[in-house]
């Protein structure tokens, strides 16, 4: 016995501002567990412009294609999905239901990362496509409240928020990450991603965040447009959407991959055996409009990540993003954090980033240099780069810091963090 539910998948092209029926997708609750299928539509396959979702996993074909991954969700949509954030703000509206990934996908904002769009009419995607946020940053205190008096209520301190939550954080609800954050529009309408403070932070986090992007920049390293500005006192960090641009005839939304989709991997710890930088620099050189500079800069990422303790570089926080051609390039560095781990010996990557036996994510010179022919780097390439960014990341990280406001103390917290002792130990 089965049952099943689905939704059309809309997709905004490059050369448009309107959104098309790509495909269609179902999900199956069968005795083994949730199946997912998806097919692409027929006038779909038939346009000149059509371009496959997912290039390495979802090829242009009339096939059905399947997964039994991820609750039956094919990753290319799991990445347009909430994660905890806002599946808080959907969790919140109806507590008494099971919520499915389906109902996730279906019930975030329009707001999500990408360009692809669900439901069942055309008019859904018309107004997936149009929606923009309707906040503004000077609408950042009022959305801070919230989002603290949501952070309060989940943890057990009563309703604080009253009914209007979904006016106040709907647009966030489609967001990824954990931590609380909202979109707001500048004054020429351009979308910034607003992250607030959160109850369990242990350091300025914003001040911190911006800091690492802006060091990454001075080391070579693409990264979004930032600002942070103080919101009712505490510092926010504000990051430009490089997946959304205002234009003069509408917003060109971008196709979005993450590297976790690129990577076909499912969910759980035993999924992480296939989080590689490695095997990501050689799926780059697939599907990349300029292969040699993307998997030299991700190899120039995995450098800095090592050199600044920044071990939350999971597969989900690195992803290709679509290009106005129709192409694919590796998208701006994000999420960039450092760790509170201080151990002078051993700090790991998220991902594989060599090949030492038993040590592949030892954020470590030998074992950095030991991966480089992955990325067509020769041994004394890869140390070249490693001296490069390292000169940079030491003499430059407290003054990204101060840039944005930070104090001794701001910059103590992160001091543990950069060049670690064992960085140059002998593998």
């Amino acid at each position: 016995m089965t049952s099943s539910r689905d939704t059309y998948v809309f997709v905004q092209l490059p050369d448009s501002f309107e959104s098309v029926v790509a495909g269609h997708y179902r999900v199956e609750e069968t005795h083994a567990g949730r199946l997912g299928r998806f097919v692409y539509g027929r006038s779909y396959l038939d346009r000149a412009d059509a371009l496959p979702l997912d290039p390495v996993h979802l090829p242009l074909s009339d096939r059905e294609f399947e997964t039994a991954r991820m609750g039956g969700m094919f990753g290319v949509l799991r990445d347009t999905a909430p994660d905890a954030w806002g599946r808080m703000i959907l969790e919140r509206r109806d507590r008494n239901r099971t919520w499915t990934e389906l109902d996730y996908l279906l019930g975030a904002s329009s707001m999500r990362v990408g360009a692809l769009s669900y439901g069942t009419t055309a008019a859904a995607a018309a107004a997936a496509t149009s929606e923009s946020t309707p906040y503004r940053i000077e609408d950042l205190m009022r959305l801070q409240v919230a989002a603290a008096a949501l952070e309060g209520e989940m943890e057990g301190e009563g309703n604080q928020l009253g009914q209007d939550l979904d006016a106040i954080l709907n647009a966030s609800s489609g967001l990824g990450g954990a931590r609380p954050k909202t979109v707001v529009a500048d004054e020429h309408g351009q979308s910034w991603i607003a992250k607030f403070p959160s109850r369990g932070d242990r350091r300025v986090n914003a001040i911190t965040e911006a800091a690492y992007l802006r060091l990454a920049r001075l080391c070579g390293i693409r990264t979004p447009e930032t600002q942070v500005i103080p919101v009712d006192g505490h510092p926010t960090l504000l990051v430009r959407r490089f997946d959304k641009e205002v234009e003069p005839d509408g917003v060109r939304r971008s196709l979005y991959l993450s590297a976790h989709t690129l990577l076909g991997l499912d969910e759980g710890v035993v999924a992480r055996r296939g989080w590689s930088y490695l095997d990501l620099a050689h799926l780059l050189r697939r599907v990349s409009e300029v292969p040699a500079l993307d998997v030299l800069e991700l190899y120039r990422r995995m450098v800095f990540n090592s050199l600044v303790t920044n071990l939350d570089d999971h597969p989900r926080n690195h992803a290709v993003i679509g290009t106005p051609s129709g192409t694919w390039r590796l998208s701006p560095a994000f999420d960039l954090v450092a760790s509170n781990n201080s151990s002078l010996e051993d700090r790991r990557l998220a991902m594989a980033c060599g090949e030492l036996e038993g040590r592949q994510r030892w954020a470590n010179r030998d074992n950095l240099v030991s991966g480089a022919r992955h990325f067509g780097l020769l041994a004394e390439d890869a140390n070249a780069i490693i001296d490069e960014i390292k000169v940079k990341v030491v003499g430059e990280w407290d003054a990204c810091i101060r840039f944005y406001g930070g104090t001794d103390q701001d910059c103590q917290n992160v001091a543990h963090a950069i060049a670690y002792e064992g960085f140059e130990y002998q593998g």
